[in-house]
């Protein structure tokens, strides 16, 4: 085996996931060609990763994003295509890729004409992590899974933005608010009363963090509208390389399913997940699931009517109000525990 061409587009979160894939497929087969076909966002955030040739394929170009990914591959071949996504688009764009071997989802997992470009499946495995279903996808090519471990390059002026606001002297606890789906977002009123417990309580350095987007900018604001306590709003204010650095120097990351929980995740910072819309033990931030506030199971009987034991995992429990299930004595009390066992660690 001498190339391979990864294709995941998006999103932040599960690009993270494929970090492993990648560095365990260097440790194991050190001569590989990597070759990584990836959506023009998640670049900026680990475009630079030694030893992988990055092909961007812009999501929002339509026919011409096509276009250009043919005219890069063009002429090309790979020994191994692991086809890790399966939305329609990006099945399109495997089409393009020329490869004997073409790993792809088992069939639970396969949707959208998926088992069309691929040739080879990982394992079926019920109830698995996102992150460890992309293990996986080595071992069809008689390789041992991905191990959970984490490498995002940065340079050393991304740091400049942790040292200039984050205080050595407290905790710091930073709040990543928004996901990319407003129905996974808690309720403002309940950031601002946990953000304002974690600064009365425990005197912690509050950092806001967001997208320049509009509406995650009027969402925070709303946050703060309903806190009594200052807490530091950087919200469109960092790039994804100096966002890393700030989730990895902060003592904690407050999230809910999205992007920068993952992020937090793999740079070693313990998450604070709140979960109500996506199952956790899917989804969540993977080296922090026992700090997850989980009312999915909740959430799932409620608008679904269905159990754990019963709906597809995986399912979506993503309905207005399911974030509200969540309270604040959930989230303070998380906090509590999470606070103590760093004190039982220090001892």
């Amino acid at each position: 085996m001498k190339s391979v061409c990864i294709l995941r587009l998006s999103a932040i979160g599960d690009i993270t996931h494929v970090i492993p894939v990648v560095l365990s497929l260097q440790a194991q087969q050190p001569a590989v060609r990597i070759t990584w076909i990836i959506g023009k966002l998640e670049a900026r955030l680990i475009g630079d990763l030694p030893g992988v040739e990055f092909i961007i394929f812009d999501k929002k170009a339509g026919l011409n994003g096509y276009r250009q990914l043919w005219q890069q591959l063009r002429g090309r071949r790979f020994d191994v295509l692991l086809h890790m996504q399966v939305a329609l688009r990006a099945n399109l764009a495997a089409a393009l890729v020329r490869a004997k071997v073409r790993v792809g989802y088992d069939r639970a997992r396969s949707k959208d004409l998926h088992s069309l470009f691929i040739n080879r499946r990982i394992a079926p495995q019920p109830q698995q992590h996102v992150r460890d279903c992309l293990a996986s996808f080595l071992v069809p090519l008689g390789l041992e899974p991905a191990q959970p471990q984490w490498q995002i390059p940065v340079a050393e002026a991304d740091h400049d933005l942790a040292r200039q606001h984050l205080d050595a002297h407290r905790l710091n606890i930073v709040f990543s608010p928004c996901a990319s789906h407003p129905l996974r977002n808690w309720l403002p009123a309940r950031y601002g009363a946990l953000a304002d417990y974690a600064i009365s309580e425990y005197n912690a350095r509050v950092v806001f963090v967001g997208s320049p987007a509009p509406a995650e900018k009027a969402f925070v604001a709303d946050i703060e509208s309903h806190m009594k306590q200052q807490a530091l709003n950087l919200v469109g204010q960092d790039t994804l390389k100096q966002l890393t650095c700030l989730l990895a120097a902060a003592d904690l990351v407050v999230a809910p399913d999205t992007g920068p929980a993952h992020m937090a995740s793999a740079m070693g910072t313990e998450v604070l997940g709140l979960y109500a819309g996506s199952n956790p033990y899917r989804s969540g931030p993977y080296l922090s699931l026992q700090w997850c506030v989980n009312r999915y199971p909740e959430a799932l009987k409620r608008f679904t009517g269905k159990t754990l034991d019963h709906a597809r995992w995986g399912a979506k429990a993503e309905f207005p109000g399911a974030m509200a299930l969540i309270t604040v004595e959930d989230a303070t009390a998380m906090l509590d525990r999470w606070v103590d066992s760093r004190h039982d660690t220090e001892l």
